[in-house]
């Protein structure tokens, strides 16, 4: 039931991603869909049956995690996590303009009590588009995630995922992944900051 719930309610959306350089150039370097997981059924699932969190608030699309091992495997509704996200809050960087946590992660419907970094999305950068579209702008500014190394080499970032809040009302936040994209690599360095773009039609 979960699953079908995604499309019944007919959930797309679509994501452009773009480097806004120094001089203030834009370049448009990513244009397509995304993928709705299951994660969004949960989360809904939970809300329609008052079987999880009793506050609205726990039911935002609030914050994003980047990650390094994009894979079209991924795009799939059961994907549940991003394959390699970033892992600290180093690696996000310091000095920019991120609003960081460390929280849980609901995987297969269960809580892993295993906190995880996201980045929060601020609610300017929230913007309802249209009675059935909202646009989510996610900024990694040109101090973010800057000349990432794994395993002594040049990594690029290459996929990213949207999450809901606290579904589940825990008493520490536990979210749930809701769409998912894997992109080109990108190699990202203070030169540029990278601009995404993620629209969701309900």
């Amino acid at each position: 039931m979960i699953l079908n719930l995604n499309e019944k309610l007919d959930i797309t959306g679509h994501l452009t991603i773009s480097k806004v350089h120094r001089d203030g150039r834009e370049e448009l370097v990513f244009d397509d869909h995304n993928i709705i997981v299951s994660g969004m059924g949960v989360a809904l699932a939970h809300l329609f049956a008052l079987s999880g969190s009793e506050s609205i608030l726990d039911y935002q699309i609030d914050r994003f995690q980047v990650g390094v091992s994009g894979s079209t495997a991924l795009e799939v509704d059961s994907t549940n996590q991003l394959s390699g996200p970033l892992s600290s809050f180093a690696e996000y960087g310091f000095d920019n303009n991120l609003v960081m946590v460390s929280a849980n992660q609901i995987l297969n419907n269960t809580v892993v009590a295993f906190p995880r970094i996201f980045c929060i999305i601020p609610q300017q950068n929230i913007t309802r588009i249209d009675s059935n579209t909202v646009r989510y702008t996610l900024v990694l500014d040109d101090l973010a995630a800057n000349n990432l190394i794994r395993n002594s080499v040049a990594t690029p970032l290459n996929e990213i995922g949207l999450f809901i809040k606290n579904p589940k009302g825990q008493e520490e936040d536990a979210s749930i992944l809701v769409a998912y994209r894997k992109f080109s690599n990108i190699y990202k360095t203070e030169d540029f900051s990278l601009v995404f773009r993620w629209s969701i039609n309900f």
